[in-house]
C-alpha cells in the first residue's frame, strides 16, 4: 500500500548537512488506533493541524508508533499545538523505541543538538547507528562523516567507509562520492577491513 508523505513548510533543519526532520504519514489502517491516526493524516493534508493533533494524540496514547512520530513533529513545529521541544523529544523517543526508523534518526538529531533534552553525543551516535542499521540513508551518511572527521566519535576511517557504503546502498545521493573521498586516505588493508565490516553488517540484517 502506498505511503503518503507530507513535509510541512515550517519544519526547519537542525543541522543543514544531514539532520532534517522528516514528516511521514502512512495510510495503513488495521485498528481503532490506526483509524484515529488516519483521521489525523487526512486532517494534516487539509492543513487542519488542530484536528490532526487531536487525532494523533489519541492514537499515540494507544501506542501507535506512526502517531507518536507525527505527534512529535507537531510539537516540534508548533502546528496544531504550542511548540514544546520536550514533548517532541518524549514522543520521538516513544516511537524510536518501537523501531520507527525515522523517529530514531530524529531522536539522534535531538540528542545531537540538545533540543528538548540535554545534549548527549553518545546517545546521538547510538540512535544514528540504530537508524543507519535500519536503512536510514541520512543516518548512515551522518555517521560516515562523523567517523571520517572524528566529530563526536574517535576518528575511524574504516568505520567511516563502512557507513558510507551503507548510505550508498540506501540510495543517499552523496554516498558514492563520500566512499571515493574516504578511500583516497585508506591503505589496502584498511579498505579490505572496511569492506569486510560492511559485509558483516549486511549479513547480520
Amino acid at each position: 500500500m502506498q505511503i503518503r508523505e507530507l513535509t510541512a513548510n515550517t519544519i526547519r533543519l537542525l543541522r543543514p548537512m544531514f539532520i532534517t526532520f522528516v514528516v511521514l504519514f502512512s495510510n495503513l489502517v488495521t485498528s481503532q488506533a490506526n483509524a484515529d491516526y488516519e483521521d489525523g493524516v487526512n486532517a494534516a493534508f487539509k492543513g487542519d493541524f488542530d484536528i490532526a493533533f487531536h487525532e494523533f494524540s489519541i492514537a499515540a496514547e494507544e501506542g501507535l508508533d506512526l502517531a507518536q512520530f507525527n505527534l512529535a513533529i507537531l510539537y516540534f513545529t508548533g502546528q496544531g499545538v504550542k511548540q514544546d521541544l520536550e514533548q517532541a523529544f518524549n514522543w520521538t523517543l516513544a516511537a524510536a523505541e518501537q523501531g520507527h526508523v525515522n523517529a530514531q534518526f530524529n531522536l539522534a538529531s535531538l540528542y545531537f543538538e540538545g533540543q528538548g533534552v540535554s545534549k548527549n553525543l553518545t546517545m546521538a551516535v547510538e540512535w544514528y547507528e540504530f537508524a543507519g542499521q535500519g536503512g536510514h540513508a541520512n543516518a548512515a551518511y551522518a555517521l560516515a562523516k562523523m567517523f571520517q572527521r572524528g566529530d563526536a566519535v574517535r576518528r575511524n576511517p574504516v568505520e567511516a567507509h563502512a557507513w558510507a557504503s551503507m548510505a550508498a546502498y540506501n540510495n543517499h545521493a552523496d554516498g558514492d562520492a563520500l566512499i571515493a573521498d574516504i578511500e583516497s586516505d585508506l591503505s589496502v588493508t584498511e579498505l579490505s577491513d572496511a569492506r569486510r565490516l560492511y559485509a558483516q553488517w549486511q549479513i547480520g540484517k
